[in-house]
């Protein structure tokens, strides 16, 4: 079906008649006519009543008209959105986030930004799109953003392919494994726990980057951890840890508070703490020239 029938449709009901819905269309009859015939035969049924003059729009042709009319109507609306959307997200910065920096490291890091390169592109607006890693990655690979900020370590893959997306490494972080402390203020739940199956675990769901990391981290080393709790949020697991339900990794950049009051405290050695990047990430594609100055007075 093309669009054009649609219009077709609507200028010989309001007329009823082929002569004039042709000439008002700038076509021949007959060209006219085999147009509003390939659309009777994609609705499947006539639209008009051609055994009278001027011609009258059958039962099904009267179903039709309104949802020709809404169908242009909304389509010339959606254009003009996406027009102005467009000209928008080309003086916008959108970044997606996981949950965790959305919270902690990115509006510090904003901050530190509005005297240098975001006042300097003058974006319209900035955007953030808070969500687990696996979401941030989608938001990328489909334009809905133009940059991920996530946490990031060399052992461990994403989504995100080096011939298509490049990143900058901004800052280091932790995955501490941390847990409530006892009476004494030691760990309520250690790794030196003795017993492989002894230690709950708090432990992130498969859509999460932290979750990847301490993953492919974990199979090295002993003990055995039994999941107790699942989530893709380290907000929720710090939470539950808090609450002295089990040990989780957690980012030293969203417990940094909890630690140093002693809610929270180490449950391993430095051989349990993950050394982990905080990464900005874009695609090798040219984005907007807003974006682009953005990168640029981060890069250079």
């Amino acid at each position: 079906m093309e669009l054009n029938w649609l219009e077709d449709f609507l200028a010989l009901a309001a007329g009823g008649n082929f002569s004039r819905a042709a000439d008002s269309r700038n076509m021949t009859q007959p060209a006219f006519s085999r147009r509003i015939r390939a659309l009777e035969d994609w609705v499947g049924a006539p639209l008009f009543d051609r055994s009278s003059q001027p011609v009258t729009l059958t039962a099904a042709g009267r179903h039709f008209a309104p949802v020709a009319q809404e169908t242009l109507r909304r389509l010339a609306q959606g254009r003009g959105e996406a027009a102005a959307a467009m000209a928008a997200a080309g003086r916008s910065l959108t970044f997606a986030a996981t949950h965790a920096l959305s919270l902690t490291f990115f509006p510090d890091w904003l901050r530190g930004l509005e005297s240098g390169p975001i006042s300097n592109t003058d974006p319209a607006a900035i955007r953030l799109l808070s969500d687990s890693m696996q979401a941030g990655e989608e938001a990328l690979l489909q334009g809905h953003s133009q940059f991920l900020l996530c946490h990031g370590h060399a052992a461990v893959a994403n989504r995100l392919s080096a011939d298509r997306f490049i990143h900058l490494k901004l800052a280091e972080d932790d995955l501490v494994p941390v847990s409530a402390p006892d009476v004494a203020g030691r760990p309520r739940y250690s790794l030196a726990m003795p017993g492989a199956g002894a230690v709950p675990h708090l432990a992130y769901s498969d859509e999460s980057g932290m979750g990847r990391i301490v993953t492919a981290l974990l199979p090295r080393r002993t003990p055995a951890l039994t999941p107790v709790f699942i989530s893709p949020l380290a907000g929720v697991l710090q939470a539950m840890a808090r609450d002295g339900r089990g040990l989780a990794w957690l980012p030293r950049s969203l417990i940094a508070a909890d630690l140093e009051v002693g809610r929270l405290v180490p449950a391993g050695d430095a051989d349990w703490i993950f050394a982990v990047d905080i990464r900005l990430y874009r695609p090798r594609a040219t984005l907007a020239p807003v974006a682009e100055a953005f990168w640029q007075r981060l890069t250079g």
